[in-house]
């Protein structure tokens, strides 16, 4: 599947239309989490590549994730719902949902004016060094996934 490319002003400006399209009392089509929960789990992705909030697997840990989780989360197939995540994703306690929005647009618009050569070889939090497009499928399928969960 393709995806949205993010690094694409257009592209990315209709991913923030669609999170423009939330309110805080938008309910999931699927899953648990509460809309603030979402964008705050969403923004957990950008975390990894923009702070060190979270750290880093080393050793055995890294090459187990890189040997079973890259390819479901760079590769082209959609994520399943209510698939499992990383602890570091789980979102449990309650979020101020206009805060979680700003941040993630802000996220999708400082990522799209790095533009896809910022991120070509950069090394990703747990997967090593990706490629320009496999960055893009790590944000875009992501964010669909759970826009697409809150039916928008």
């Amino acid at each position: 599947m393709n995806w949205k490319n993010l690094f694409n002003e257009q592209e990315s400006q209709q991913a923030i239309s669609r999170i423009n399209a939330l309110t805080s009392e938008t309910q999931p089509q699927w899953g648990k989490m509460s809309v603030a929960q979402m964008l705050a789990h969403c923004n957990v992705a950008y975390e990894l590549v923009y702070t060190d909030k979270h750290p880093k697997p080393k050793g055995f840990q890294k090459f187990m994730i890189k040997l079973f989780a890259k390819n479901v989360v760079v590769g082209p197939k959609p994520y399943k719902k209510n698939s499992r995540t990383a602890p570091m994703f789980l979102i449990t306690d309650q979020r101020e949902f206009e805060t979680e929005k700003k941040r993630l647009i802000e996220h999708v618009q400082k990522t799209q004016q790095l533009g896809p050569s910022h991120f070509d070889g950069k090394e990703s939090h747990a997967f090593g060094a990706l490629s320009e497009n496999e960055w893009n499928t790590l944000f875009s399928k992501h964010l669909d996934h759970h826009l697409s969960q809150f039916g928008v």
